[in-house]
């Protein structure tokens, strides 16, 4: 019988330094305090593990022949779990069979006791169970868990036969029934996956059922068993370290930070908690917490890969036994070299990788739009065959690069295979120094390497948004690409994004904005959520940095969503996008050369005017025969501006443009207004209406609409240029700015008619909101009038609602629909 696992001579199981054969019970606690005594650099992880094993079996082998277990007694000891597997560390279950061959009941009941009970009085964790080989059989048939764990079976002590019979049934019949029991098997390994989650992407992995982890190891062996994929967990016998495949170093390196989290913590727990993450990697002379983190992020993916590629080869395989395996499946054509077959992308039979450079491309890309993974074997020839691509590269592969960048969703999984076969570095050799690289911030959920990727996922969305998609994407990409070097990892960035887009073919001018995007792809967030969007400076700043680009500012509005919402939960809130989205708004408006909205400074002879807390208007001709510049001074009070550009409307003076300021409890407001037709009235006029305004004698918005009601008499008194927004070919649009000190912003553009800024501010004081200051200004029939308020306190609405209302009283004004 062939037994799995190296042998003592191997050197990966290297030869306890002192005797661990321990006979009486009484003697196996010491051995095991011995053995946990000594510490790392007496025995090393690997060591330990041998010494522990041979421990159990040596004290077992001698229990046995102690209590009558022998050869021909009809009784054997059958280890499995971690003994089984020869992987047993401190404070793991003890896992063993009682193997009988059908002995009486009492016969059975006193042996066992014999064995357990100096067990549990060494206070052993025993997970034991006493069976025959038939029911053995019957349970592990019965249940795919219980199947896959009597895999491990191994013969410790006894009847050497009854052993042989039982692990050989074992196995017959997992080949046999394999077929039946692989969808439960699948079921239950995805579920436990989605449970426990990732080791590569969790702060404190679980090792042993983590996905990647030892349990995924165990399931490729139990594939291997049925011969529906390759043995890749444990090394040969005749196999030296050295020669060892990415799977089995992986595994190695599971197996050796297990064993030092137990002896560490003195726990049979296998959740890696950090508290022990700095001891284990000084044990196992891996550096640091981040550097075991990274070593256990490549180990944990490596094995995640090898699983994944293994089941998928399975359910290939299972149908094609017997008569099905002789019919020919079909081939379908999806690029130049690249066909699907069995569910899977593989090479066309006249596809000749050792002179196309550009098939690992081809074939990448088709992956990732049809969502089918990459066949194993081609992804092996691929590695053993394909050439480097020339630099530059040829206009194709670029091509196909974006194809695969812009797939979403399915370009996390082709980037992750392609790295776990080697290919993917050498498309990108400064991958390697951000590979498995952990985060050094909590908020990162991510590798560095898998953010990178997470972002180009995300930034598929966006790729409508902007001009140039291909640099979203391509910067998404490599944005924390100088990530790992001690330093400025923007800066490097810049530089590496440089190299690497001159090295894809680009045009210089884009390699120039791929660089920039890069070296500025944090500037938005930082400024948003840090610096005062107010100060006119500080948006000069941005612009200025941006070179005042606007295709520039939009891809890295893009970029700066997609990498929020890569990095982790929470991280691309209301609040941030809000932020982000005024920033980029106000730059834009820079950039186009439109000052930015802002209160006016005020007139000091005003100031003084208003200290007595009076109403005062003054009329005076302005800088043309027809514009007067009206100042209407008043103690604040909701609805001031409403009834004042009411009563204006009222005397048929059209407002050009006004600036509405508060200061110390009074609202100073100037007009340049001119009169429909004849004089403008006297301003002690203007003044007596606006005193009965204010006083409740005369309400002029309700004036205003039953004046909007009567047929025209007389004189027409609009403008030629006033016309009813209804009859506008422009729809209004309303946007919305954060003010400082909770204020918002609102921004209106609109066709202009007699009486809009009263309706506009009436609308705005019936909502509630208090104006702070204002801005109107008339180009021709359009207005664009700008208002800082300070919105209605309601403890019950979002600020979202609040602005939605506003908004829909707005609309209403303008005779439009609030858009959906």
């Amino acid at each position: 019988m062939t037994q799995r696992g190296p042998e003592p001579a191997d050197p990966l199981w290297p030869v306890a330094a002192a005797s661990t054969t321990a006979s009486p019970a009484s003697d196996l606690p010491a051995a095991r305090a011995n053995l946990l005594a000594r510490g790392p650099g007496d025995l090393d992880s690997a060591g330990l593990r041998h010494a522990w094993g041979e421990l159990h079996e040596s004290w077992l082998a001698a229990k046995a022949a102690e209590i009558g277990i022998t050869v021909d007694s009809g009784f054997a000891i059958v280890a499995t779990g971690s003994l089984g597997r020869r992987e047993l560390v401190p404070y793991s279950d003890l896992d063993l069979l009682l193997l009988h061959d059908g002995m009486p009941v009492e016969t059975v009941r006193q042996i066992a006791d014999q064995l357990w009970y100096p067990l549990w009085d060494a206070n052993i964790r025993l997970d034991h169970s006493v069976r025959t080989v038939a029911e053995t059989l019957q349970v592990a048939g019965a249940d795919v868990s219980a199947g896959v764990a009597m895999l491990d079976a191994r013969h410790i002590a006894g009847d050497e036969q009854l052993s042989a019979r039982l692990i050989e049934g074992v196995r017959r019949q997992w080949r046999a029934g394999i077929e039946s029991l692989f969808g439960e098997l699948v079921e239950e390994t995805h579920a436990r996956w989605r449970r426990i989650g990732e080791i590569a992407h969790r702060a404190e992995p679980d090792l042993k059922l983590g996905r990647g982890g030892l349990r995924d190891a165990q399931l490729l062996d139990a594939l291997a068993i049925a011969h529906l994929a390759d043995r890749l967990t444990m090394a040969r016998p005749d196999d030296s370290a050295g020669s060892l495949s990415p799977t089995h170093r992986a595994h190695l390196t599971l197996l050796d930070v297990r064993t030092e989290l137990h002896r560490v913590s003195g726990r049979g727990h296998d959740l890696l908690l950090a508290q022990f993450a700095d001891e284990i990697s000084a044990a196992l002379n891996i550096g640091d917490r981040f550097d075991l983190s990274r070593t256990l992020s490549d180990s944990g993916r490596t094995i995640s890969y090898r699983v994944d590629a293994g089941l998928r080869t399975a359910a290939n395989a299972l149908p094609r036994r017997g008569i099905s395996a002789m019919r020919r499946r079909p081939r379908r054509p999806l690029d130049e070299g690249v066909v699907e077959y069995a569910g899977e992308i593989v090479l066309a039979r006249d596809a000749r990788p050792q002179n196309d450079a550009g098939l690992v491309l081809r074939v990448a890309a088709a992956s990732a739009v049809t969502g089918l993974p990459i066949a194993v074997s081609t992804l092996t020839r691929l590695a053993d065959t394909a050439p480097e691509l020339p630099a530059p590269w040829p206009r194709e592969a670029l091509n196909n690069l974006l194809v695969l960048l812009a797939a979403g969703p399915g370009t996390i999984a082709v980037i992750e295979t392609l790295d776990r076969t080697g290919l993917w570095v050498r498309l990108f050799p400064e991958w390697a120094a951000i590979r498995d690289l952990p985060p050094r911030d909590v908020v990162h959920i991510w590798t560095v390497d898998r953010h990178l990727a997470e972002a180009v996922s995300r930034a598929r969305i966006f790729t409508t948004r902007v001009a140039r998609p291909d640099l979203l994407v391509l910067s998404a990409l490599l944005h924390d690409i100088g990530k790992g070097r001690g330093v400025d990892h923007s800066v490097v960035g810049a530089e590496l994004a440089t190299q690497i887009g001159a090295r894809l073919g680009m045009w210089p001018s884009d390699v120039q904005t791929l660089a920039k995007l890069v070296r500025h792809h944090l500037l938005l967030a930082k400024v948003a959520t840090r610096q005062d969007l107010n100060d006119q400076q500080t948006i000069a700043n941005v612009c200025e940095t941006l070179d005042g680009d606007p295709t520039l500012l939009d891809v890295l509005h893009a970029l700066t969503e997609a990498d929020s919402l890569a990095t982790g939960p929470g991280v691309w809130s209301d609040w941030k996008a809000s932020l982000v989205g005024d920033l980029v708004r106000r730059c834009r408006m820079v950039i186009a050369g439109e000052p930015l909205p802002h209160a006016d400074p005020l007139d000091p002879e005003y100031l003084s005017l208003a200290a007595d807390h009076k109403v005062h208007v003054e009329l005076r001709p302005g800088s043309s025969q027809r514009l007067y510049h009206a100042v209407v001074i008043a103690p604040d009070q909701r609805g001031l501006l409403s009834k004042t550009a009411g009563v204006l409307a009222l005397n048929s003076l059209r407002v050009h443009s006004a600036s509405v300021n508060n200061h110390e409890g009074a609202a100073i407001s100037e007009f340049v207004v001119s009169p429909h037709f004849g004089s403008p009235p006297a301003a002690g006029l203007l003044r007596q209406q606006l005193v009965s305004a204010l006083g409740g004698e005369v309400d002029v918005l309700a004036t205003l609409e039953q004046r909007d009601r009567e047929p025209p008499r007389g004189p027409v008194r609009e403008a030629p240029t006033a016309v009813p927004a209804r009859h506008s070919t422009a729809p209004p649009r309303i946007a919305w700015f954060d003010g400082v000190s909770g204020t918002m912003i609102i921004e209106i553009r609109a066709t202009d008619r007699v009486g809009l800024l009263a309706r506009f501010a009436g609308a705005l004081e019936r909502a509630g909101a208090d104006i702070d200051w204002a801005k109107v200004t008339t180009r021709g029939s359009m207005v664009d009038d700008v208002f800082c308020v300070v919105p209605p306190a309601r403890a019950s609405q979002a600020a979202s609602d609040v602005r939605a209302a506003i908004e829909r009283d707005l609309f209403a004004v303008l005779g439009a629909a609030a858009p959906a």
